[in-house]
């Protein structure tokens, strides 16, 4: 089947079943031809709670399909890749937040979205890029812990005045490898350039920024920007879709290493086969469930 024929089958089979598809902004571009909703992981969760579809395929990694089945235990959820994990969820898990929780007892624990479902029934709240700040300053609280990304604890503590907040030490490997010189270089080669930076990046990089948001944040702030030339400091996934919706704007990829490889292992051909053969079906226990879901519902309550 050629691609055409492929996303012609996956939209009848999406009527057939009652099906919907969310789909990550680092996915691969092509998955956009199919998926009903594209976004950052606080948007695909909004649109996960609710979502009025009998099958969600999630398009993205492991932890986001689970957070969609505790927000819709009655759907069926599938992941079409069961090897699309994220290194950042993988630092830390259910027992070494309770022992990082021994050191602080009483503190309230802001877990990021980018953990799994184990690690959110241990939190006291989610957030995600985009809402981070609104989530640690809605607990009203002079010292919070942040886990797992070390790198966005400390951005909202940059941006907070009088809170303190305790990091775990995980990060992305993808935001955690670019460099100043990073964008020293690109500044070189394009010094008008407007630097959007993603603050999952080092605190060194976030300083050099002209903008600091989600992927959702700086693709509005670019629509919206007057400048012609941005430097995107984030997954390759938001460039590809920059040039796709802005083809009159430049737009460089901070280096050709952001790249999240396991964001990357879904094709169209992935989603047909989901689709087709229910593969594969996430599930989450209930009791796990039932904790994470406060986690989960508390972040949602709060607008970015």
């Amino acid at each position: 089947m050629d691609k055409a024929q492929i996303i012609q089958k996956i939209n009848k089979l999406k009527k057939e079943k009652n099906a919907i598809v969310l789909a990550h902004t680092y996915q691969n571009i092509e998955i956009d031809e199919v998926a009903d909703f594209s976004g950052d992981s606080l948007y695909l969760s909004r649109q996960a709670a609710a979502a009025n579809a009998d099958i969600i395929v999630f398009a993205g990694v492991y932890f986001m399909a689970e957070t969609a089945k505790i927000l819709s235990p009655d759907k069926t959820v599938l992941l079409p890749n069961l090897s699309a994990g994220c290194a950042m969820a993988d630092k830390i898990n259910a027992a070494q937040l309770r022992e990082f929780k021994k050191n602080y007892p009483s503190l309230p624990v802001v877990c990021y979205v980018n953990s799994t479902a184990e690690v959110k029934a241990e939190s006291d709240i989610c957030c995600t890029s985009a809402n981070a700040l609104n989530v640690v300053k809605s607990l009203n609280a002079k010292e919070v812990l942040f886990v797992p990304d070390k790198h966005l604890g400390a951005y909202a503590q940059s941006q907070i005045e009088g809170v303190k907040v305790i990091t775990y030490p995980g990060f992305c490997p993808v935001h955690h490898a670019i460099t100043v010189d990073d964008i020293k270089d690109k500044k070189l080669l394009y010094p008008d350039a407007k630097v959007m930076v993603h603050p999952e990046c080092p605190d060194a990089v976030t300083q050099t920024a002209d903008f600091v948001g989600s992927t959702t944040a700086i693709i509005k702030a670019v629509k919206q920007s007057k400048a012609q030339e941005f430097i995107i400091v984030t997954e390759k996934g938001v460039v590809q879709r920059l040039e796709r919706d802005c083809p009159d704007k430049k737009f460089v990829l901070i280096n050709e290493k952001a790249v999240c490889e396991t964001m990357k292992l879904l094709h169209l051909e992935d989603i047909l086969r989901s689709l087709e053969n229910n593969e594969y079906e996430i599930k989450v226990d209930e009791k796990i469930a039932a904790r994470a879901l406060k986690s989960i519902d508390r972040m949602i309550s709060i607008n970015a």
